[in-house]
């Protein structure tokens, strides 16, 4: 057999333990993860798929993998991976990224919820399963993910999440749901900073934010009152985007916004308005944020901008690329199993960077030229 061409994964994920009794464990470990992974990789979004592809690729396979046995049935593959410790599972994928890349000082990790429509399953009075992931905007890597508890939300899902990760130096960026002082505070415990979407959800905090704001900007002088103030405009495809930021330091407004002293290292208060000019309508969004930095308005435009990389460089590509959302798996730990897998392939395609195409278009190359497979599990 030639070489591994895997190569970190192997190593990362070669500590798994076993789920299945030694009488069934007919093919190894190891040899199902890897099929799932290429599998997924090369255009497969479920277990009969995974299936089919190794069937189809059998001898290419078999340079890498001891195939005495064939190739594993789908049941085989829904088996293992429905009792395979999610927990488990997620621990290699985590020490696998941090060995393939670094996350450096200063880096925008952008944390978001996902869920997994189709895995809701009213017959038995089960919810949709609830994904939280962290993102690396500059590394473009998805870092970790959290299941959120189906009795549970987000609000219990950031900070385990939270606990994976090696945020010290980088900007955490969560949405409203995530603007908790019990966050905030763990965050800066982990000597990290935070920039928080605050929404009404937060009661007397966005009352008072949203009323300092709007009463500044109706004065004539509105930046004497603003530590700075940035603008972006942004054209394409018919569209116009502006993108306007102004700040306040959170110590001496603090009076005026009730509660904000209770917020950990807080020492910025910012409001950015977003309006989209399209051919036939015009629509003006304002958010409200408090930071733990003491920055500029560009920096912080630019800081918000990169928290949306999550919902279009993850969330959108694992729907529209992956089929994410058609996904019906729902038992056990099965669906989270594979929505791991899925951000393997996603960060494996990601870290190819010789094909000029999109994610869509490599998951095609990969299955049809095993060369270029081979080039996206070496990277």
């Amino acid at each position: 057999m030639a070489e591994q061409p895997l190569g970190s994964i192997s190593e990362h994920f070669s500590q798994l333990e076993d789920p299945r009794i030694e009488r069934n464990k007919l093919h190894p470990l190891m040899n199902i993860i890897v099929i799932a992974i290429c599998g997924v990789i090369s255009g497969a979004e479920n277990w009969v798929d995974i299936e089919l592809y190794g069937n189809l690729k059998k001898a290419w396979l078999s340079q890498f993998l001891d195939l005495y046995h064939g190739i594993p049935s789908h049941d085989t593959f829904g088996r293992v991976f429905r009792r395979l410790k999610a927990e488990a599972f997620e621990a290699c994928f985590l020490a696998w990224v941090k060995a393939i890349s670094e996350v450096t000082q200063g880096q925008v990790i952008a944390i978001d919820g996902k869920e997994l429509r189709r895995s809701m399953d009213e017959r038995l009075g089960r919810r949709a399963i609830h994904m939280v992931s962290a993102w690396a905007s500059e590394n473009r890597l998805v870092l970790a993910q959290q299941k959120v508890n189906e009795k549970s939300n987000e609000i219990t899902a950031i900070p385990a999440l939270l606990d994976m990760l090696e945020i010290a130096g980088c900007i955490v960026t969560i949405d409203a749901m995530g603007c908790q002082k019990e966050i905030a505070q763990r965050i800066t415990d982990q000597q990290g900073d935070y920039v928080l979407a605050v929404k009404e959800n937060q009661g007397h905090l966005y009352e008072d934010i949203e009323h300092l704001c709007q009463l500044y900007l109706r004065d004539e002088y509105p930046l004497q009152y603003f530590t700075s103030y940035d603008k972006t405009v942004d054209k394409d495809h018919g569209r116009i985007e502006i993108r306007e930021c102004w700040t306040l330091p959170a110590s001496f407004y603090q009076p005026s916004i009730r509660n904000l002293g209770d917020w950990a290292r807080v020492k910025t208060v910012l409001m950015i308005r977003r309006e989209r000019r399209l051919p036939k309508k015009t629509e003006v969004h304002t958010r409200y944020y408090i930071a733990s930095l003491d920055s500029t308005a560009e920096r912080f435009l630019k800081v918000v901008r990169s928290h949306w990389g999550i919902e279009n460089s993850v969330h959108w590509v694992l729907d529209m690329c992956f089929n994410e959302d058609r996904s019906r798996l729902h038992k056990d730990n099965g669906a989270e199993n594979l929505a791991i897998i899925r951000h393997i392939a996603l960060n494996l395609l990601r870290n190819e960077k010789t094909a000029k195409v999109g994610v869509k278009a490599k998951r095609l190359k990969a299955g049809w030229d095993d060369a270029y497979l081979l080039k996206v599990l070496s990277t």
